[in-house]
């Protein structure tokens, strides 16, 4: 990382961010929870947050 925030990586955050929030929706199925969960590890891992 630079040092500097850019629009890219805020955009990714907040993408991460409502990810996890639907992560705690009760209706969600197994299968949708999983492909939610495969895909936050997924942008974390870009991130460098992993």
């Amino acid at each position: 990382m630079t040092g500097q925030y850019t629009c890219q990586d805020y955009r990714a955050e907040m993408t991460l961010l409502g990810l996890k929030r639907r992560l705690n929706d009760k209706s969600l199925g197994k299968e949708e929870k999983e492909a939610l969960i495969a895909e936050i590890k997924k942008m974390e891992k870009a991130m460098g947050m992993d």
